[in-house]
């Protein structure tokens, strides 16, 4: 089961959502970065911090060693003297330390019971929550992109959707 689990976080989170976050930033104007469609959207900006937020909280402190120290409330403030270089930068050093997380995760960190935010969870779950937390709020960076910019991302370009399932 780890072998899965570690497979899917690295396909889901490293190679399909950091890689739609970066082609967005690519896409925005560093303006566009903090913009807000309304007082009750979040920004891009500000969902990247708040995914760098909830990914250390959830797995480099509740599966690690590193202490819980996140402000939630302040991922959703508006940083605008942050750059888009910078919160690449944030995300590949989140990557990196996932990374060194992963590769040492044995398979009784996936079946113990933490408690994280209040919820009481397993280890499987954690990365199901990041997985999922991720790929939800990427969407949303995706739609902000498309709304500012009037672009497609192309993040199928050159595959066909309407393929039909084979069975192997």
């Amino acid at each position: 089961m780890r072998e899965f689990v570690i497979e899917e976080f690295h396909k889901r989170v490293f190679e399909e959502s950091y890689e739609r976050i970066f082609k967005c930033l690519t896409l925005i104007k560093e303006e566009e970065l903090w913009k807000q469609p309304s007082k009750d959207i979040p920004s891009i900006g500000n969902l990247i911090l708040h995914l760098c937020g909830n990914a250390r909280q959830w797995m480099l402190s509740g599966l690690g060693d590193l202490t819980d120290n996140r402000d939630r409330e302040q991922e959703f403030v508006p940083q605008q003297n942050i750059k888009k270089a910078e919160l690449v930068f944030l995300l590949q050093h989140l990557r990196v330390s996932l990374r060194e997380l992963l590769d040492e995760l044995d398979q009784r960190k996936l079946t113990d019971r933490y408690t994280i935010q209040g919820f009481d969870v397993t280890g499987f779950s954690v990365c199901i929550h990041v997985i999922e937390h991720f790929s939800y709020h990427t969407g949303q960076i995706t739609t902000l992109t498309k709304l500012y910019t009037g672009k497609t991302t192309g993040y199928y370009l050159g595959i066909n959707l309407n393929r039909h399932n084979l069975k192997n």
